[in-house]
Formats: structure tokens, sequence, C-alpha cells
């Protein structure tokens, strides 16, 4: 009797035979080449398909001109020209000069289409990048249908390019990771907050993926809106909310622009420049409903010291050599009167003393400020080993005033590869359901044991301050639950201590041989 065999996703055939063609080239140079062809074969799917029906002129495409762009931005397709139509690269995929046929098809796109101006790539005629291996791509992505109106019911794309852009995160090992949030961490993110209408806002966006998990959860909950918005039954998302973000590298700006562009979310409020976000904040007035981020993990290089009189910190100057409590205080800038934030951060933040950092939590503890905390498993993240939580502020509270619940999510998760761990939708959905029904005071949550406690501040105070959850649902906390830099700081304290105290009695043991030898002399 033959096997049932299950067919391997369009994603992981693309992966395996583009990574192939890689052959000698960095996978950070080689993501760029690879997502941009995907792009460029995507958008043009989507314009052939409408350019068939405008040119057979049929019901309400009657005497329509294919060649006009007002016919495709009426139905939210990027116009194509002819030199940059899928049709024409193939046909010259095995030219020597397909390189500068792509790249000049890259810039023709971008003329005429305002809104992709300056994201494309454009890195194909470059000598080291092989001919043939490109000219292999061109032909690999030509057996995928992407754009098509069918594929986008799919969500065709979507995978395939979240799954690249998690694969090259892989292969460019911590730099890598640093554009890329991994999408079980982003989809509990979202869950838990629910940004379902308002101003969703990620000052450290990478590569947009904040933003397309809050599409997806929108798209995910439509009987919210039919049961919640009787007069209001429109599903798509720009109806519902609008997005923000900054993002210093722009290399990623690109990607997330891509990223976001391939989903017809509108990208024009997410800006780059190379200052970043303390120093050249791209949305100063901005007041969000909903903040979604995951910030450089204790980051030294954040220009502390030029920004000690800054009006974001309110609850205390954060220290110049460690930038989370910026990151914080920058959320909470941010977010509007009746909003909340929800972000990644090293787990150290819990229970650092260092430099004004432990003053700073318990102003934003006693201001009732902090709603939730999560600990995170390790292995989550592709880019660090560092232990990591998930924090959630929330303005002006109705429910649950002066509590702050805990949740220990060591336990949950499971092995995807030998180093890399990653949530189930089962996962997901038992934190996010304890985090509401908390927030709701609902007789469907109860403190458990080893996974969540609901505490007073004057239990958090108890503890001087300390927001480790593993202290209070009564977990043991992992011999890694302290912050590295304070541990050191301390240590050399201490040693330096012991140096001056023997150097002191050293001196003293001098002095006083030197007064017996003079005695002796005597």
């Amino acid at each position: 009797m033959a096997k049932n065999v299950t067919e391997e996703p369009l994603e992981k055939k693309l992966w395996k035979a583009a990574d192939k063609l890689r052959k000698n080239m960095d996978a950070a140079e080689y993501k760029h080449v690879v997502l941009g062809l995907i792009f460029l074969k995507y958008i043009s799917d989507a314009f052939e398909e409408l350019y068939s029906n405008l040119k057979k002129g049929k019901g309400e495409y009657e005497g329509a001109d294919p060649e006009n762009k007002d016919e495709y931005t009426a139905e939210k397709v990027f116009f194509v020209p002819s030199a940059a139509r899928w049709s024409h690269i193939q046909a010259k995929a095995k030219l020597p000069t397909i390189g500068k046929v792509i790249d000049d098809a890259m810039d023709a796109i971008e003329k005429d289409n305002l809104s992709l101006k300056g994201v494309l790539p454009k890195v194909y005629a470059q000598e080291k990048l092989d001919k043939t291996s490109l000219g292999g791509l061109v032909d690999l992505f030509g057996t995928a249908t992407l754009g098509t109106l069918e594929a986008k019911s799919k969500d065709l794309l979507g995978k395939v390019f979240e799954y690249f852009l998690g694969e090259f995160a892989l292969a460019e090992g911590k730099k890598g990771g640093q554009f890329y949030t991994p999408g079980s961490v982003v989809k509990m993110l979202v869950e838990m907050l629910e940004p379902y209408e308002g101003r969703v806002f990620d000052p450290c966006c990478g590569s947009g993926g904040m933003f397309v998990q809050s599409e997806k959860f929108i798209k995910h909950h439509q009987d919210h809106y039919k049961k919640n918005n009787h007069n209001r039954l429109s599903l798509n998302t720009s109806d519902h909310i609008s997005i923000y973000g900054q993002e210093s590298n722009q290399t990623t700006w690109r990607l997330a622009k891509m990223n976001l562009a391939i989903r017809g979310i509108d990208s024009s409020n997410v800006k780059w420049n190379n200052e970043g976000s303390f120093l050249n904040d791209a949305h100063k007035d901005l007041k969000a409903d909903y903040i979604i981020a995951n910030p450089p993990f204790n980051d030294s290089d954040w220009s502390g010291d030029l920004l000690q009189k800054d009006a974001r910190w309110v609850y205390g100057v954060p220290p110049a050599g460690n930038a989370n409590y910026a990151w914080i205080q920058h959320f909470l800038y941010h977010t509007a009167p009746n909003g909340q934030a929800g972000f990644v951060l090293a787990k150290g933040s819990l229970t650092t003393k260092t430099s004004n950092e432990g003053e700073i939590r318990k102003s934003l503890i006693e201001n009732d400020l902090i709603d939730c905390i999560v600990n995170l498993p390790a292995k989550l993240f592709l880019n660090t080993q560092i232990p990591a939580c998930l924090w959630f502020l929330r303005r002006n509270k109705q429910k649950r005033k002066r509590e702050i619940l805990f949740i220990d999510a060591r336990n949950l998760g499971h092995l995807v590869t030998r180093k890399n761990l990653e949530f189930t939708d089962e996962d997901i959905q038992k934190v996010a359901e304890t985090y509401h029904n908390w927030r709701k005071s609902s007789t469907n949550y109860k403190d458990e044991p080893g996974f969540c406690k609901s505490v007073s501040l004057e239990e958090v105070n108890a503890l001087n301050y300390v927001i480790t959850p593993g202290r209070f649902v009564g977990l043991p906390d992992d011999e890694d639950d302290f912050d590295f830099k304070e541990r050191f700081a301390a240590l050399k304290g201490e040693l330096e201590k012991q140096i001056a105290e023997e150097a002191e009695l050293n001196r003293a043991i001098t002095k006083n041989l030197n007064r017996l030898n003079l005695d002796s002399h005597d």
C-alpha cells in the first residue's frame, strides 16, 4: 500500500533551490537579490492578470485602456512598464546582461510608482554576482505564481516572503536577527494587545513584521467586527488601523517597505533616517493607540550622553550605557492617554538597579503603568542568547488598578531545531487568554502556581521592585536570571575595594615596620 506523501510547501521548495544558487555569496547581500526578485515577480503577476482583463475589455473593464496607470491605481495594483514585466526579464535570463536588465526594471518601476521610490534593490549588475546563478533564480521564480488573485487569497507570497526572511536571519546569525523578530513572538505580542482599531507604532520596525501580524490579526478576527461594529463591516485593514514606523538601517527599511507593499499596507508613515528614534524622532507629535516593538537589547551605543535633559525622561534619566529604559520611556512618550504598549526587552531590565534604572522602574510601578510581564523561554531569538521578556504597559487602567499580572512562559514552546524554539498557537492562546481574562476581571481568571499570578503593588514593593515573574508564580529563577552588566560592575567594585583594603593594610604594615626599625636604632 502506497504511503501518503505530504507535498513540500512552496516556500520551502523555493528556498532550497534559491539557496543552492547562492554559492559563495554572503547571505546578507544575497538576501536583497532574492527578496527583490520575489517582489518583482509578485507585482508583475498582479499587473499581468489585471492587464489581461483590461485588454479583453469585458464587463466592468469594457472600454478600459490597459496602458493607463489610473486603471491599476484604482485596483491597488502597481503599474509595471513593459521593460520590467516578468515575461520580458525571463526571456533574457540566459544573457550575460541579465543583471543590468533587472536593475533597469527596478528603476522603471520606481519611476512609475512613487510609493516605491528609493525602495527597490538595484544590485543585480554588480560583477561579483554570478549571472548564470542570477538567470537560474529568474527561471526558478518564474515557476511560481505569486501575485494573481488566487495566489493572494492563499497568501502565497506572504508565506514565501516571511519564510525567506526567517531563513536569511538564521543564515546571517546575530546580525540577521536585528531585522527579524521570530513570528511566534510577534504573534504573542499582537494577540495580547489586540490592535483592532487605531494608530499602531513601532519606532524600531525592522522588516515590518509587527505591522504584518497586526493586519493578519484583524483579518483573522472578522467576527469581532461583525459583532461589535454593525455599521462598519469593511474588513480592509486600512479602514481600521494606520501604521507608523521608524528604522535606522536603510536596507532593513527597504525590506519593510517591500514587505508591506506586497500586502497592500500603506507604508507612507514608515520613515528612515540613520540617526534613529532617539536622536531624530520621525514622529515627534504622534500619540499611538498601540506600540509594538522589539528594540535592540542592552544597546550601549544610543547617544544617551547627548540626551541627558530630554523631555521624554519623565520617570528618570536612563543611563548612557544602556538604552533599555530609554526605549521604555520613548514608548510611553508616544502612547495615547488610553493607549497601551507591548514590547520585548532583555530580562535584566526586570531586576537591574544600575545607574538609576532601579529608580525608573520603581517610578513606573508606583505610577501604575505596568500591566503585565511575561517571562520567555531561552532559544526563541536567532540573534542573541540573552534571556528575554515581554513588557505590557497601559495608561489609564480601568480595571486591575495597582495590580500587575506575572506570567512565566519558560515551560512553553517546542524546539524546531537544536538551537531554536518557537511557541505553538496553543501556547500563544494560553498566554493571551490568561491576560485577557485577568484584564476583564473575569471569573475565568485564576492564579495558576508555576504559570501566572496577579500581584498587588504592595507585594512588588516588598520585593524591592524586582519584577521577575518566577519570584511571584513560584518558579525558581534561572541561573542566568540576573543583569550581567550589573553583576560584573558589582564584582568589579568588590575587587577594587579588596585591592584598596589590601593596599591600605600594606601601607600600615610598612609604616609599622619602619617605626620598629627607627626604634631599634635608637
